[in-house]
């Protein structure tokens, strides 16, 4: 289906005009949040929740749950936020802020940008090297080349770079699936973790941190409120809050498969690393070749296959985000393939240099850490204004456990920062 093809049937539907059986209404408007979920499955994920199950077992499985429910609500006021003003978070922050404010945020926003980027850049090169043998900085140009293209699909509308993303998703989703189930967990106790709240020592609140806190991603936030601002537009404030109902249910679909995804990985960790008493496993390179003896060749093949895809599908989400950062703060509008250059270059010269890899994925969501207030904050402070939400305008109730989040994220994060510096003490 063609972008112009989908706005008309978007509008068929929320005007009561459209033949169609209730799922191909449904379907209409799946997309944005499907892009916004690759930042909840990429490569810094796949290291953190490896991490957790190999250490603890299932024991931080609720930890997951609990950050998904706090990412699905952040998710829904960008939506919101974009749909409502039919303007960008960060052409809304252009437009209440002072002018030094609006500069100092959009550098911070650029550097959240390129640090993303190497995290996601990283992993598909890695992938790439664990799959096929590849030189590493070989590894890094063809992810580059794919990315290119990936992000080319923009220029035939936003469908067809949606379909792409999906099927990245779904590769992923297939993938740990797979691995799932060559683990055997323990079921049982898979579902009591889920649901009930325990620490094992300091090391797991610092864990517990790492996964809680880089759940929300600062420029996805940004990213969100513009893949909904313009993708179908209505004024009527009856059809508005139609259409945001049908943009809430693609958001529970998707980040509850990205959800899912997660704990899958940390299942995966938890059944395999864990049951071997392998605790120690600190790096994407060492969980891909473990895992062919403890599960056969099958299951190292297939962590790499949704390596690759996450990082490719991150990767060009993740400059999506930095064209929107700078265009809306800023005005300024520049090729997507220079973007694309811009972006991927620190992490060209990570791997030229030689850094290890998984390394640089934990420093890179250190930075990340430094924008996540100048996203989420005034994300809350925007969609409690009824002169920018209208009709749409959180409830109290709303605003009251939004802030809650933000403060709980930004709080962890911050001990994130201080136990980093502190050298873990």
């Amino acid at each position: 289906m063609n972008s112009e093809k989908l706005i008309h049937d978007a509008h068929d539907v929320l005007e009561g005009r459209s033949q169609r059986n209730r799922f191909s209404r449904v379907l209409v408007f799946m997309g944005p949040a499907v892009i916004a979920s690759v930042a909840y499955m990429d490569p810094g994920n796949f290291a953190t929740n490896i991490q957790g199950g190999a250490q603890f077992g299932y024991m931080l499985l609720w930890v997951v749950v609990t950050s998904n429910l706090m990412a699905i609500l952040i998710q829904t006021l960008s939506a919101k936020l974009g749909l409502a003003s039919g303007r960008n978070l960060a052409e809304v922050c252009r437009e209440q802020y002072p002018p030094w404010l609006v500069w100092i945020m959009w550098g911070l926003m650029e550097g959240v940008a390129m640090a993303t980027d190497l995290a996601e850049f990283l992993g598909a090169a890695v992938g790439f090297n664990l799959l096929f043998g590849i030189p590493l900085w070989v590894a890094g140009l063809i992810t580059a080349v794919v990315t290119f293209l990936i992000l080319g699909l923009e220029r035939y509308g936003f469908r067809p770079l949606e379909v792409v993303i999906t099927a990245f998703v779904g590769v992923i989703a297939i993938c740990y699936l797979v691995e799932t189930i060559l683990g055997k967990p323990a079921w049982a106790l898979v579902f009591k973790s889920a649901v009930t709240p325990r620490f094992q020592g300091r090391e797991s609140i610092l864990l517990a941190a790492g996964i809680l806190g880089a759940t929300v991603m600062p420029h996805v936030i940004f990213l969100h409120s513009a893949l909904t601002q313009g993708r179908i537009v209505v004024k009527d404030p009856v059809l508005l809050k139609k259409l945001f109902r049908f943009e809430l249910l693609d958001i529970m679909v998707s980040l509850g498969l990205a959800g899912a995804i997660n704990a899958a990985m940390l299942i995966m960790a938890a059944s395999t690393f864990h049951r071997a008493d392998m605790t120690t496993v600190g790096s994407l390179e060492e969980a891909y070749k473990t895992l062919e003896p403890l599960l056969g060749p099958a299951a190292s093949w297939v962590f790499g296959i949704s390596l690759l895809a996450s990082g490719l599908s991150s990767s060009s989400v993740g400059t999506m985000s930095g064209q929107v950062i700078m265009q809306g703060f800023l005005k300024w509008h520049i090729a997507i393939w220079v973007r694309r250059l811009i972006t991927m270059a620190p992490s060209l010269v990570v791997i030229m240099i030689g850094l290890d890899p998984t390394r640089t994925l934990v420093i890179s969501q250190v930075i990340l850490s430094f924008g996540l207030p100048f996203a989420v904050v005034p994300l809350i402070q925007f969609t409690q204004r009824r002169d920018i939400m209208g009709e749409m305008v959180n409830k109290p109730a709303t605003t009251a456990i939004a802030w809650t989040i933000a403060g709980l994220i930004i709080a962890l994060n911050l001990y994130l920062l201080y136990r980093t510096f502190a050298g873990g003490e």
